[in-house]
Order: C-alpha cells, then structure tokens, then sequence
C-alpha cells in the first residue's frame, strides 16, 4: 500500500499573546488521512501587512528587477541552533523577504515555527529560546506578491512511516507540473503552489530503495527515499532535510544555486550548511567546502557521509548570482562576489567607454561594477543616488500614479551632486526598463547634463526556469529591442552592456561551467517555446551540451 505523508505544522512551543490560532493543515493521499503530529498547533502574526491583496512600495521598486526565490541554512551540532540558524536567515535576507521558518531537533522530535515575513519580523527572543536544540534548518522565501501564502512558507514538516522529516529547498523544478498531474491522477492533494511539496509527495510514495546508502538507522530509509524523488525531478535544488536522526545537504547535477559547507571554529563536530558563505562570516565559522553538483552529505550521530547517488553532469552554476543575487561579501562557485562585480565594471570601462565628469552607481547592487568603472577609465566615482530602505511597510492599492511615484520613492537623486554634471550610470542590469526609464527622467530633472547608462551583464533575452522569479520573456525589453531602441526607450544619450562574449572571457575555461540562459537562449535543461514557469505545460528535456 503507498504511503501518505502527515500534516505540515508550524510550531510546537507555547507562544505569546500577539499570536493567534490558524487552521491546521494537513496533506491527503488518496482516501487517508494522515493523523496530525503530536501536539502541533499553527500559529501566525495577526498582522494585516501579511495578507494577500495591498502591495508595498517596496514591492512596486522591484517590479522590475530579478529575484532569487530561496535561501537555506542548516545547523548540526551546535547548542542553541536555532539562533545560529536565525542570524544565518538575516545573512540571507537578500534572497527571500515573503517569509521565513526555522525546524529544530529537541529530544529526538521536530519542532517548527514559520511566518510570512522578514527574519526579524518573524521570530524574537521568546519564539527562539522555545526552538531549543542541537540541529536546525532554516529557510527565506521570496515570490510574486500574488503568492503570499503562510502555507508556502518553509520548511515543510511531515511524517513519513513514523518518521518526522522537515525540508527546505532553494531551486525549481522544472517538471513539478507534470509530476503534480501525476500525483494527483494517483490520490495525492497539495496543501501548497510549491514545487517543494512535489518532493515530499515522491517520497511518501516511494517504492523503490537505492542501494548507495544502508544501515539499519531511520536515516537509511530517509535517505533511500529522497534518492528515489530526487532522481524522478528535473532542474535546480539545493535542499536540506532533517529528521531526528539525520541533517541531510544535497545539491542537483547541474549546480546550479550555491550551497556550502562549513563549521564553528572552536568545534570540530560542528555542521553548517548554507546558500552563501556571507553566513559564515555574521556568526564566527569558517568555510570548508562546496557541496558539490550531484553530491548527497549525510551528517548523522557516527559522521558525515558523501553520496553521488545521480549520473554526473557538467556543472551549469547560474552566473546572475554573481551578477545581481549573492551578497558581495560571499565567495559563490569558488570566486569572490564583489570581485567579479568590480572587473565587470572594469571591462565596461574598456568596451563602451564615453567622456563624462562622475561615474555614479545605482544602489546598492551596481556600487561595486561603479567602482570598477571609474578606476579603469579614472572618472571620480561620487553617490549620486541614495537609496531609502524604509519604503516597505508603506502600504497602498497598486495604481499606475504610484507605479510611476515608486522608483522615486526607493532611489533619489543628489542635485548637488549631478547638476550641470555628464553622468555615467552604472546598475547591475535592465529587465522591463521602467525603472530605467524613470531613474534617467530623475537624474534630467535634477539637472544632469548627460545621462550615459552601463549595464554590467549582457542583455537579458530570456526567462529563468531554475530558481528565478523573472518576468515573462515577452516583457523582457531586450527580447524586444535593439540596444538603440532602448536607448531611446529609456532616454539616455548612450547604453552599454557587458558583452556576452568579454563575460565569457572573464570566466576562462569555467566559461562552459556556467548557465547563462538568461543572455544566450541555450538553456542546460530547454523548455517548450511556449512554457510558462506559472503555467502547468512544462516537458523539459535535458540537453548534454
């Protein structure tokens, strides 16, 4: 008889009164329920700033940038994990801000709180200090703001043949639609939108065993399942899971999203897993290594095992987080973030050069290509746009007047700074090309002579399908347009890219070892002409290249 996965939970621990009951959840498969964990309760902020329906202003800025969708961290061996795996989630804040949720391991059970929210909006001193353990997993989720859902927060908590299990996941999968239809034709029903949810379900109805790991540990079994799920999806995850037993790190064949090891430097046994390096950096640990592409660690009570349970692929590491979604500080694919920033200003300077009197940034992402710029062509490098990071709890109904207000009230310029000034505007890239259009209209309207506009990565023809929330190719203004036409379009008296080709020189021979479908079309695993990542049509099929 196929397996049902138990209820997802959220938390476990007595809480404060400004939480309020919600309705629990749980997940079916075919005509059984599944029994509810033990004494679990859902609990959420009763805050009306987390409901569906009025946007931020902050939202409204990004409308036209790139969002990484995840970010995971995952703590073995160290008292109070729960607070490291909480600063590692402020760490990564960057790369998901819908909400946050932390698992912990507390006397051989799993405890759980999540919310929509930022980090520290979502837990406090008083929720953490109830989150007691050794052994923690914590993940941020970004989405669309149409997808805000407490349900589609993680991790995910479930039981499996009696066995708790928790998951979190930094990725998509690319054939969760089809997989889904499967599930459901089956028995299943998803409690979530989340692909996350398609590999819990794969592995309750797991018939099939790997013989790469076995022992007569509850991990085993674990282990066993999530080779047979892993082994049925398609694109990108990094993903952590933990049982009682067991911390497990694993990381798809291509490589494409980062996910690194490393340890506290007073303790030997320590395991920490995460999505960049910049949390080892906040909370005193040292790096050790890349999980590799394809590589399963399995960290249990007697070691660390590593498993290449999948056939092995040439790597396809995603190039945009060292363009836009990394933190400069962090080391991602074995190279320094703010360092390939910096030369790809550099080669800007080099390709498209232009007289000008200051070289400002777009912030905060375009500082570091700024810098480079102005050191390679020896134009001053000046702040003349500031950024306010106090717009996002200013709540409003989405009108088109304050589409147009939005980027005005995210960056603002420095007269004294760029009047009667010939600007060079340096910004990570161009996705839609209304915020574009409107920071120039700004820099004229106080008073910029000249508006010369360089985009430190190529132009952006295509849509992500492996982690990426990005706009439909078609509204993509460089699947579009020609490099004048946006010129035009936006109003600059010039526009450059970083061209494909010089990106590519600059990684060398790792050049292959990169995805750099987003520039080029050739995507590592190619959908249909007409896929839609919100659409249920995907068939990938992958393409040795």
């Amino acid at each position: 008889m196929m397996e049902s996965a138990a209820a997802f939970v959220n938390s476990t621990f007595p809480v404060p009164k400004s939480l309020v009951k919600h309705q629990q959840h749980k997940i079916f498969y075919g005509n059984n329920v599944c029994k509810q964990l033990v004494n679990r309760k859902v609990f959420s902020f009763q805050n009306k700033s987390h409901r569906t329906g009025p946007i931020t202003l902050d939202t409204l800025a990004q409308l036209d940038q790139f969002h990484e969708e995840c970010g995971v961290v995952g703590i073995w061996g160290i008292d109070s994990a729960s607070k490291y795996a909480f600063y590692g989630l402020h760490a990564l804040q960057h790369r998901g801000q819908e909400g946050a949720g932390i698992t912990v391991v507390s006397n051989g059970k799993l405890y759980e709180y999540k919310n929509l929210g930022l980090v520290t909006e979502v837990f406090n001193d008083d929720i953490l200090s109830e989150l007691r353990g050794s052994a923690a997993i914590g993940h941020n989720r970004y989405s669309t703001s149409g997808e805000k859902n407490i349900r589609n927060v993680q991790p995910f908590t479930v039981e499996l043949s009696g066995i708790q299990v928790s998951i979190a996941h930094n990725g998509n999968l690319t054939n969760a639609c089809k997989l889904r239809r499967h599930l459901e034709l089956r028995g299943s029903i998803f409690n979530t939108s989340s692909d996350t949810e398609v590999i819990l379900h794969l592995m309750a109805t797991s018939l099939l065993a790997s013989s790469s790991y076995t022992g007569k540990d509850p991990a085993d079994s674990l282990v066993q399942r999530l080779i047979d799920a892993l082994s049925r999806v398609e694109g990108a995850y990094s993903l952590l899971l933990l049982s009682p037993s067991c911390l497990v790190a694993v990381r798809d064949p291509l490589g494409f999203r980062p996910l690194v090891m490393g340890k506290m430097k007073n303790s030997a046994e320590s395991v920490i897993f995460t999505s960049e390096t910049c949390v080892f950096d906040l909370i005193g640990a040292e790096f050790v290594r890349e999980v590799d592409p394809g590589e399963m660690i399995v960290v249990t009570g007697d070691g660390l095992q590593s498993l290449f349970p999948f056939p092995s692929q040439r790597r396809k590491a995603c190039i945009f987080e060292h363009i836009y979604f990394a933190r400069p500080t962090s080391i991602v694919f074995g190279r320094s973030v703010y360092m390939s920033r910096f030369r790809f200003g550099e080669i800007l300077a080099e390709e498209a050069p232009t007289e000008a009197d200051i070289v400002i940034p777009v912030p905060e992402s375009g500082i570091p290509a700024a810098l480079g710029y102005s050191a390679a062509s020896g134009i001053p490098y000046q702040p003349g746009i500031m950024r306010s990071h106090y717009i996002g709890r200013t709540f409003i109904q989405p009108t088109q007047n304050i589409r147009d207000l939005s980027v005005r009230l995210k960056l603002s310029a420095v007269r004294s700074i760029i009047e009667n000034k010939r600007l060079v505007v340096v910004d990570d890239s161009i996705v839609r090309g209304t915020t574009s259009r409107k920071l120039v209209r700004m820099l004229r309207e106080n008073g910029a002579k000249e508006v010369h506009v360089r985009i430190a990565c190529p132009p952006i023809i295509g849509s992500c399908y492996y982690g990426v929330d990005t706009p439909n190719t078609k509204e993509l203004i460089s699947h579009n347009m020609s490099e004048d036409e946006i010129r035009q379009y936006i109003d600059a008296d010039s526009l450059a890219f970083l061209p494909l080709d010089q990106l590519h020189h600059f990684l060398g021979e790792e050049s292959s070892s990169f995805c750099d479908a987003c520039f080029s079309g050739n995507y590592p695993i190619r959908p249909l002409p007409s896929q839609d990542t919100t659409q249920d049509n995907i068939h990938p099929k992958v393409f040795q290249q």
